[in-house]
């Protein structure tokens, strides 16, 4: 379907690039420019509304700067292409989940009509940093097992996670191998007698760093979810920090808070 574009409002007060900008955005949430889809030209854009070519690249930026948008050298601009939205939901990490062999973000993805897949692992051992000791009742001098993975839906990047675990309980095992089996880290620590009994978890909203940027994939302007979570087995000792950077625009945050 050929995109058509209204006309500049001479009568309007609403600067040019953004009167552009607007008939753009309207386009992308009519679906007129799907996912995907090549934005019209600098040069179509100028010829259509008669405007110079800094005018309508104030307004291609200020849509990238809104996420709506990327730019690609040489080959133009694209409506963003957003992953699949995969719902947080309070129950994830059930252990239900593990008696079927599937890790949460496995089990849920696939629910979703998604293709979970996990690349980047590197696995290492280090002394505890301060704040990981304090969560996981360690000292500074103790080492903790750190497992670093990168969780992707459909072949797209939407979440970055670190665990680190007492290598006390974790090293040597198969927790420290990059597959580590059906059902995940938590199954594992079942098996070596750490029933789990519950997870804190703290999440806050904030812009990201350059690195999660890079490896997340994200476009101008999208903030990401920061959640750290402590996993705790019943005899209320903590044997797991993750500390997770999530795409804000691939989660939505779904909870059951019981009223008593």
């Amino acid at each position: 379907m050929e995109l058509t574009l209204p006309g500049l409002d001479p009568t309007s007060d609403r600067p040019v690039f953004k009167q552009i900008a607007d008939h753009l955005r309207e386009a992308i949430e009519r679906k007129d420019l799907a996912p995907g889809a090549k934005v019209p030209s600098e040069a179509t854009l100028m010829t259509h509304y008669g405007v110079a070519r800094m005018t309508v690249r104030s307004a291609l930026q200020l849509l990238q700067g809104e996420g709506l948008t990327v730019a690609e050298h040489g080959r133009g601009v694209f409506v963003r292409s957003r992953p699949p939205v995969r719902r947080l939901a309070s129950d994830r990490f059930a252990r239900r989940h593990r008696d079927r062999g599937k890790a949460a973000f496995i089990a849920e993805t696939e629910e979703a009509g998604g293709k979970p897949s996990v690349d980047s692992i590197q696995i290492s051992e280090a002394d505890a940093s301060s704040d990981v000791a304090k969560r996981l009742g360690l000292t500074t001098r103790d080492k903790v097992l750190v497992r670093s993975r990168r969780y992707l839906i459909n072949g797209h990047p939407v979440e970055t996670a670190v665990s680190y675990l007492p290598a006390a309980i974790a090293g040597g095992t198969r927790i420290a191998e990059p597959d580590t089996g059906p059902g995940g880290i938590y199954a594992r620590l079942e098996e070596m007698g750490y029933r789990l009994d519950h997870f804190d978890e703290e999440i806050k909203a904030r812009m990201p760093l350059r690195e999660e940027v890079k490896a997340l994939r994200l476009a101008p302007g999208t903030p990401v979810f920061h959640l750290v979570r402590t996993a705790f087995a019943e005899d209320g000792m903590a044997v797991e920090v993750c500390d997770t950077v999530m795409s804000s625009d691939a989660y939505v945050l779904s909870y059951q808070l019981p009223a008593r």
